[in-house]
């Protein structure tokens, strides 16, 4: 991990996860707008982002994130759902991970609504993520 972002996994849920397993929990703290860029993804209607990980999670599997935004003390509580995965060794050199989609509600909403105006012009850029 760098310094720009920092992943902490509580590790809830099993290592096969079933039907009845609670969802994994991962701290996602961006200390930086570009790596806040990187990892989000606007083609996601409801907004969602990025999250490196070796874990093995399976699509459309229930992933509960704390989310730290640059500057801002507050942490945003989001229960998404697994939408892709990256796997180890993936072309391109692509980091390890998936793409969590964010919930279709009021909150989260106003969620994706900050991380564009923290993102402002920079969504625009041809710069590379991480993301699709």
């Amino acid at each position: 991990m760098n310094d720009r972002l920092t992943t902490r996994s509580a590790g809830l849920a099993p290592a096969v996860p079933s039907a009845a397993a609670r969802p994994s929990v991962i701290q996602l703290v961006f200390r930086e707008k570009g790596a806040l860029y990187a990892a989000y993804i606007p083609l996601l209607s409801d907004g969602g982002l990025f999250v490196p990980t070796t874990r093995d999670y399976r699509l459309g599997e229930d992933i509960y994130l704390l989310l730290s935004l640059p500057d801002d003390p507050q942490r945003f509580p989001v229960a998404g759902k697994v939408a892709w995965i990256t796997p180890a060794n993936a072309s391109g050199g692509r980091t390890q991970g998936v793409g969590v989609r964010f919930p279709n509600d009021e909150k989260t909403r106003q969620l994706k609504v900050k991380i564009e105006e923290i993102l402002g012009t920079t969504l625009q850029s041809a710069k590379p993520t991480q993301t699709i």
